[in-house]
């Protein structure tokens, strides 16, 4: 279990699309093996330490004719963002993706943090 020192707390959500390697025959489509799609997500301001973030898939196009493996993790987790990982591996094809993630955390500042 996690405690937050702080009264203030801040959500802060997104979406990213990671892929769409079908389109032009990217390596998560055509190749075999270990495959990695990685992209650094900012936040929207900063929290007072590392927050707790979430990713999940809300999107996937697979290849119906080979086996369907994934695996989407939050990595590198700091106050002003993270990187936001996509793997497969074997003959598994990936036509495109897209995750959803949400990070909850302690805000920077009670006064500083504005609701939107």
């Amino acid at each position: 279990m996690r405690r937050f020192s702080t009264h203030a707390i801040a959500v802060d959500q997104g979406q990213k699309i990671l892929f769409s390697d079908f389109e032009d025959g990217g390596p998560m489509w055509s190749d075999t093996g270990q495959r990695e799609s990685r992209h650094r997500i900012q936040f929207s301001r900063p929290f007072q330490s590392s927050p707790l973030v979430k990713v999940g898939l809300s999107m996937w196009d697979m290849d119906s004719k080979t086996n369907q493996r994934a695996d989407i993790l939050a990595e590198n987790i700091g106050c002003r963002g993270f990187d936001l990982v996509f793997r497969t591996w074997g003959d598994t094809r990936v036509a495109r993706v897209r995750a959803d993630w949400i990070a909850l955390g302690e805000a920077d500042s009670a006064e500083e943090w504005e609701l939107y």
